[in-house]
């Protein structure tokens, strides 16, 4: 089997040295350039399994050199070594399509985390199959799937914005099953649902008799995901405070759990998500601009479900499918009229209240199949607010329909705070005690 082969680029002979004997070590050959000029010399003459180059040459710069492996060896992953402090040069080589950064002095142990999930990355299987909740063949769907190939192969932190319900923490698993950290954890957080006098303890950890409560030590988000992907979704909802520690862990690749006294080293990718518009939260000063910027290095829109109707048809078939799997019983059929009414709601929860409606319409159809009438769409919240006035000669009973609407909100806040109700509650401008009031009313407890 041929030794995989890495194109060094500096023009300093110490660092190339260094880099050489690190990657020999770790049974790679390698070839060196000084400068722009001799690096695409190399790359044309042979191919090679990753790149390390400095950001800057007598020639030109580093990003100038991942615009042309970009172009032309889109195979090949970059690494780009910058100047200690230099963040906004790191994250330029991001943008630029690098695969990861290293700052000087290089960290060996950094260096050798970076290259095996560089050659993991030439290895990974971008032929997975999708979720079924990603798929559709509409133009915004395409253009999805092909940005999360792209993205599944660069260690850039990735904001993903979109409506609730859209399919956000979907997207953050196929950047993450599509990439080199597949076999590594994926470690989901809904940032609004932990207290926040225990946030701190839950990211970073905390250490025996740390608190009252403390009765061992304790692995936080961080050193779970070691070596995979910390997903953060809801980000928007953090404390100030919390998003101070959060950056500092994020920029120093480090933790230090509460109570203890070193720092741990931690190797994570940063994927992040909310339904609110971060952009607007940092204006407002409730986000910190620059724990923003470290976080939306590229930005990833999930289209809502109203943008790719022609995808309902099939997302309703693969639904029902799996409800026929679970419970082991003929998968229902969707009659032309309930796809028609389907086609023409505009879905405010998205791909999650599909499903919502499909799990139930099921339950409640006959002969397997699933009429206009099954769905409990009203023609007032059918028009979605386009059709002018609603009509109240299409509701039947204005308690029903009401109860209807609170009990969907309702079921949508807990199912996005993963059924936390002191977060949903938060979510719904609800007190406690009126949630439970509620879901006691609604038998939801």
């Amino acid at each position: 089997m041929s030794r995989q082969i890495a194109l060094i680029v500096d023009d300093e002979p110490d660092i190339r040295e260094l880099l050489e004997i690190t990657l020999g070590r770790m049974k790679l050959d390698t070839r060196c350039a000084r400068n722009l000029k001799e690096a695409r010399e190399w790359l044309a003459r042979e191919p090679f399994d990753l790149c390390l180059t400095d950001m800057r040459l007598p020639d030109g710069t580093g990003v100038e050199l991942v615009h042309y492996i970009q172009q032309r060896h889109p195979q090949t992953p970059v690494a780009m070594i910058t100047a200690y402090g230099s963040l906004d040069t790191a994250i330029n080589a991001l943008k630029a399509g690098a695969f990861d950064f290293l700052t000087k002095p290089v960290d060996l142990t950094r260096l050798r985390e970076l290259v095996g999930t560089a050659l993991r990355l030439r290895t990974a299987d971008h032929d997975q199959p999708v979720d079924s909740r990603l798929l559709g063949e509409s133009p915004p769907m395409r253009a999805l799937r092909k940005q999360i190939s792209k993205l599944a192969r660069s260690q850039a932190p990735v904001y993903i914005s979109g409506e609730s319900g859209s399919g956000k923490e979907l997207v953050a698993r196929q950047i993450h099953e599509l990439g080199p950290r597949a076999e590594r954890p994926f470690v989901p957080v809904n940032c609004g649902a932990i207290p926040s006098e225990l946030m701190e303890s839950e990211f970073f950890g905390h250490k025996k008799g740390s608190f009252t409560g403390a009765i061992e030590d304790k692995q936080g988000l961080f050193q779970a995901a070691n070596g995979g992907t910390l997903f953060l979704d809801e980000v928007a909802d953090l404390p100030l405070p919390m998003q101070v520690k959060l950056l500092r862990a994020i920029q120093e690749k480090a933790v230090r759990p509460v109570g203890g006294q070193q720092e741990v080293v931690v190797d994570v990718r940063i994927l992040s998500a909310t339904h609110k518009d971060l952009a607007a939260e940092v204006t407002a000063e409730r986000f910190r601009q620059d724990l923003y910027y470290r976080l939306n290095v590229i930005e990833q829109r999930v289209p809502p479900l109203r943008e790719r109707r022609e995808d309902i048809a099939v997302l309703a078939d693969a639904m029902l499918m799996r409800l026929a799997e679970g419970s082991g019983q003929a998968p229902a059929r969707l009659h032309p009229d309930a796809l028609e009414k389907l086609k023409s709601y505009r879905f405010p929860g998205n791909v999650r209240e599909l499903e919502n409606m499909l799990e139930r319409a099921y339950t409640l159809c006959e002969r397997d199949e699933i009429r206009a009438s099954d769905l409990r769409l009203t023609d007032a919240i059918n028009s979605g607010g386009d059709s002018g006035p609603t009509s109240l000669a299409h509701i039947d009973n204005l308690e029903d329909h009401l109860e209807a609407i609170e009990r969907d909100l309702i079921l949508q806040a807990l199912e996005e705070t993963r059924w936390n109700r002191t977060a949903a509650a938060q979510r719904l401008g609800l007190t406690f005690r009126s949630m439970r009031y509620r879901l006691k009313k609604l038998g939801l407890e």
